[in-house]
């Protein structure tokens, strides 16, 4: 089931990537140095355990018609818990994202208005976990500065159950929500083929 679940979910993917791949004009890398991915969880306890994703890959894709699309893929195998190792032990298991049979955490967009980095609002798109992939929508918040992405930081966050992955261990100790908080800058543009 799962198997058939993950190669859905990675032909989806794909298509959605050679669909943008083929109709963009220009694309962006994240800027490494100032954009962090990360998510937030708390215990039962009230203790707030904050995680990061080290390694990832992503591209802002600068669509015909203006509109913009993100494809990030974060790599499970470095994830990291501030000052907690064994709940990062935890995270990187096989009773959280299973890094050894799911290696990627992928969000991609719905096209978007560039005016949302501005002004605030949502970015709507497809988050796969565990092979699992779901509807998901980030909440950006207003930018800071002239020219967001470039001058400043873009801030999302977005919340999801964890059980909806499939993430189910530790139910009593750890609450189901987890919020995905990215910060992200980006590149120069390039012109792609």
């Amino acid at each position: 089931m799962r198997l058939v679940r993950w190669r859905h979910a990675c032909a989806t993917i794909a298509l959605m990537t050679c669909a943008t791949a083929s109709a963009q004009s220009r694309a962006m890398s994240l800027d490494k140095q100032h954009t962090q991915l990360g998510f937030e969880l708390s215990t039962r306890w009230g203790q707030s355990l904050e995680g990061s994703f080290p390694r990832y890959d992503g591209v802002v894709s600068v669509l015909p018609d203006g509109r913009h699309q993100v494809s990030l893929r974060m790599y499970t195998s470095d994830v990291q818990i501030e000052d907690h190792p064994r709940y990062a032990q935890w995270a990187r298991g096989s009773a959280f994202f299973d890094s050894d049979k799911w290696p990627e955490v992928v969000f991609i967009s719905h096209p978007y208005d560039t005016a949302v980095l501005r002004d605030g609002g949502q970015i709507r798109g497809e988050l796969v976990i565990r092979g699992i992939r779901r509807p998901e929508t980030l909440s950006v918040q207003p930018a800071q500065c002239p020219q967001p992405a470039v001058d400043c930081d873009v801030v999302l966050t977005g919340a999801v159950r964890r059980s909806d992955y499939e993430m189910d261990s530790l139910r009593l100790a750890v609450n189901d929500r987890v919020v995905f908080v990215l910060r992200a800058r980006v590149l120069a543009q390039r012109e792609t083929p």
